[in-house]
């Protein structure tokens, strides 16, 4: 037996593909990924129209994903991150319909439920055998975990997993399994694994974000939280980077033993574990090569499923047990609502992912940010889109000050205490529009382009198109 076929054309007539459809894609090989172009490319040249692509993210890579819309193969599509490159033509209002924006918990929530139910779900795996056992672990494409594809792969009515690494069955390090595959395609290339890299992927040395690495360190110091059994989720900016390499000096010249690391794993989390900071590392994605290969080797370091990660309806996630993120923002306003889906100017170059989840999970959410970016204040009165709600963001840090929310009054008092430079946000507004100027009102149209769909599935902002 073998699921294997000879082509991808082969593969899409078989799922029995239908106008009108809903498929689905994964973005562990994000602005490395080569699955939705080749694919999208197949489905048009097949004269398949009208179809709603759920993709866990998009990124600049996808640009040929513009002409399937200017085109009507697709006319819906939904994302939990849309890169800048798409974002300014669906900013533009070149799609009929909005874009629904959802979190990276949100997702998987309601593809499960059947709220938003998949057709054909194609999976990228860096290696599978010939009956779709597949993993992301090994591979020339390798890229870690799988951990968004596992809602596509076990819910969708079709599977067809893609890959440029067919071995001989059984793959006994599976992640998902032959038993939620239906095709196997090979093909020469599934990706470019170099282009998962997330950030920077090396620590500042820029001042001001040392600064506020060091800012962010010392309110998880005096926080209350960093005790035995802490735990931590960060990004892979230079900044981000900073402050797991100043918490892991901390958290190593204390002796405290945390419990978890979590989120799109860095190489710096890695020698977090590897240091004995934490006993393991929940990962839904990589973030460098670095953590693939820790992924692969360290039996501490675990391969988590995006319900596993942050989905609101599951029975219980790991983001109910996090004690500290670190996130940023585009803009923050003064009632602590957070924009992560557009620039400062209304066009999209973002989307929440695990944004509002984790804020919603964490006893502490904290955003860093520098306090100005491109002459702009991130500081405003009202931010363009809420993507996380200000009551779940606990406290702002920037190299002039750190803002804390007036709902952690137990926050700002220890802050205090540690004689940490606490101010008020309004204060921080008006410190960088001194700097800057007070900016001018952005001009966006009536046209709704967006949907901003919190993790509890209700709606919570719209995004305009740009004038």
């Amino acid at each position: 037996m073998s699921k294997v076929v000879s082509s991808l054309k082969e593969a899409v007539k078989l799922s029995g593909l239908k106008d009108g459809m809903r498929i689905s894609f994964h973005h562990h090989l994000r602005n490395g990924d080569h699955v939705i172009n080749m694919v999208m490319d197949e489905i048009a040249d097949l004269g398949y129209k009208d179809l709603t692509v759920n993709a866990s993210s998009v990124f600049d890579i996808h640009a040929p994903l513009i002409n399937h819309i200017k085109n009507n193969v697709v006319t819906g599509l939904e994302v939990n991150y849309m890169g800048g490159v798409v974002g300014r033509e669906i900013s533009s209002g070149i799609m009929n319909k909005p874009v629904d924006f959802r979190s990276h918990g949100g997702r998987p929530s309601d593809i499960e439920s059947g709220k938003t139910p998949i057709d054909v779900a194609f999976i990228a795996a860096p290696t599978s055998d010939n009956m779709g056992n597949c993993t992301g672990k090994y591979g020339k494409s390798a890229c870690g975990s799988l951990g968004y594809a596992f809602a596509d792969a076990m819910n969708a009515k079709k599977v067809i997993v893609i890959t440029d690494n067919l071995v001989n069955y059984p793959l006994a390090d599976f992640s998902i399994s032959e038993t939620y595959v239906d095709y196997v395609v090979n093909v020469d290339k599934i990706g470019d694994p170099t282009g998962i890299v997330s950030g920077t992927t090396k620590i500042t040395k820029d001042p001001v974000g040392l600064m506020m690495a060091s800012y962010a360190t010392k309110v998880i110091q005096h926080s209350g939280l960093l005790t035995d059994g802490f735990s931590f989720q960060t990004g892979a900016g230079g900044a981000s980077l900073a402050v797991a390499k100043y918490l892991k000096e901390l958290m190593l010249k204390e002796n405290i033993k945390g419990s978890f690391g979590m989120g799109g794993i860095t190489g710096y989390l890695v020698d977090m574990l590897e240091a004995g900071c934490f006993e393991t590392l929940m990962d839904v994605q990589c973030f460098d090569l670095k953590a693939v290969q820790s992924l692969r080797e360290n039996l501490g370091h675990r391969e988590v499923t995006a319900s596993h990660y942050a989905s609101p309806s599951a029975k219980s996630a790991i983001v109910d047990n996090l004690d500290v993120v670190i996130l940023g923002a585009t803009q923050i306003d003064t009632d602590f609502n957070v924009n992560v889906h557009t620039d400062s100017n209304g066009y999209i170059m973002g989307g929440s992912g695990g944004h509002s989840d984790t804020a919603a999970g964490a006893k502490l959410t904290m955003i860093v940010a520098p306090l100005t970016r491109a002459r702009l204040s991130i500081v405003v009165d009202k931010v363009l889109c809420v993507s996380t709600p200000g009551k779940t963001v606990d406290v702002l840090v920037t190299q002039r000050g750190i803002a804390v929310n007036p709902l952690r009054q137990d926050l700002k008092n220890r802050l205090k205490a540690a004689k940490l430079p606490v101010v008020d946000i309004h204060d921080l507004k008006n410190i960088a529009e001194k700097i800057t100027g007070t900016p001018k009102n952005i001009r966006l149209s009536e046209k709704v382009v967006g949907n901003v769909i919190y993790r509890d599935g209700t709606i919570i902002d719209t995004i305009k198109s740009v004038k």
